[in-house]
């Protein structure tokens, strides 16, 4: 044990001498008088700044810094109390016990990546993170197939402050505990549910809709219990969605399903269905991707593969509500309103869409583009689309056109 331990302390000495060689200008440690950085001699590594020392560790790999976590009880509490980053994906074979010894110790935490390969964590880790960690906002827990609903509870207690959280392929969680997670965590911005599929349904939808009104980001990939009820709450409780990703839920529509509406007009049952959307609840149900155009008005990306129930009908409410919003925002914006709307759409295997709904909504979406490269209006599976274009073929087309035929 006495050999290991001075090996350990040559070795640390050597990549210290190598340091400040570097940092004092090819003038070695072992010198007389040490180096000097602002003032300060440093003679030997246990002599390094803090504030030096917290430089260093933000550039070196995560497995380097639990190891200098240990050096020392002075690099320990610096590390520790300064250290706001951690990723663990690279523990492939221990990192639930990884985490139960090192989040107690590291307690400022801002960011905690878990990503797995293969499922390791267990509760009784999360409920570990969430009794120390309180400061944390950005949490990754994906592919963690071993967790319940007691780290939901836990998180829920521990961990208030968070506002971005990857649950993706946690398939374990249920939408009672996701529900009552958001309870607590109001303050969420980005959420990833994708193949959550207890966990992402109607109610715990409901819940984000009622609690998180920062919600900027949602993946529900792959969620088939996904339908209109919670889609629609989603988008009266979060105006300020600016990505939404439904691909794969196949229940959810963009219909106008009529009850006792007048007109017989499609077109004109939708502009009244637009204008009058706080009276119109007895003569209409607002449906997903209708609401999402309704409510808002800053969504820049939309995923609807393989959401087949979507008709023209949600596609002309984007445009009619691309319309309304550009009047709107015309004074504050000072003309630059094309900045706002939406920039991907990825509408592939959507079969009961019609060339002349999707050509109107490119039309009034210069961002979105089907030219090679671009691609940013995604149509996969859809042969019978292949005749909608976006703007940059009509330039192209009129730049052609420009030229005279040689002929001449």
């Amino acid at each position: 044990m006495a050999g290991e331990g001075k090996t350990r302390s040559e070795d640390l000495n050597s990549c210290f001498e190598k340091m400040m060689l570097a940092f004092g200008g090819g003038k070695s440690a072992g010198s007389e008088g040490g180096v000097k950085m602002e003032g300060v001699v440093i003679n030997e590594w246990k002599d390094i700044p803090v504030e030096l020392l917290l430089r260093i560790v933000s550039l070196v790999d995560d497995r380097t810094v639990i190891m200098a976590s240990g050096v020392c009880s002075g690099w320990r509490d610096a590390i520790c109390l300064g250290l706001t980053r951690l990723c663990l994906s690279w523990c492939q074979n221990n990192m639930n016990n990884l985490v139960l010894s090192l989040a107690p110790k590291f307690t400022k935490l801002q960011t905690l990546v878990l990503r797995q390969d293969k499922p390791q964590l267990e509760d009784h880790a999360v409920e570990t993170i969430a009794g120390y960690c309180h400061d944390l906002q950005d949490l990754d827990l994906s592919k963690s197939f071993k967790l319940t609903d007691r780290s939901l509870y836990a998180l829920a207690h521990g961990c208030r402050n968070l506002r971005k959280l990857n649950i993706s392929g946690c398939k374990a969680f249920s939408d009672v505990g996701l529900e009552y997670l958001t309870e607590f965590c109001r303050k969420l911005k980005i959420l990833n549910l994708c193949g959550c599929v207890r966990g992402a349904t109607d109610r715990s939808l409901q819940g984000i809709g009622r609690n998180c009104s920062q919600l900027q980001f949602l993946n529900l990939g792959w969620c088939e219990n996904v339908g209109d009820v919670g889609v629609m709450s989603l988008a009266y409780g979060c105006p300020d969605l600016r990505t939404v990703d439904l691909c794969g839920c196949a229940s959810i529509t963009g219909n106008l399903k009529k009850q006792s509406n007048p007109e017989n007009s499609l077109w004109s049952g939708l502009i009244y269905y637009i204008c009058k959307p706080k009276t119109c609840t007895g003569q209409f149900p607002y449906e997903s991707v209708i609401a999402l155009a309704n409510s808002c008005p800053h969504l820049v990306s939309l995923g609807l593969y393989y959401c087949r129930n979507i008709t023209d009908i949600a596609m002309y409410s984007l445009v009619q509500n691309r319309v309304k919003n550009k009047l709107a925002m015309w004074e504050s914006m000072k003309g630059r309103c094309d900045e706002e709307g939406l920039r991907s759409l990825n509408i592939s295997q959507c079969t009961a869409l019609t060339p002349p709904a999707v050509q109107a909504l490119c039309d009034s979406f210069p961002a979105l583009h089907t030219c090679s490269g671009r691609h940013s209006l995604v149509m996969s599976g859809c042969l019978h689309l292949t005749s909608v274009h976006c703007v940059c073929a009509d330039q192209a087309h009129r730049s052609v056109s420009t030229f005279p035929h040689p002929a001449h």
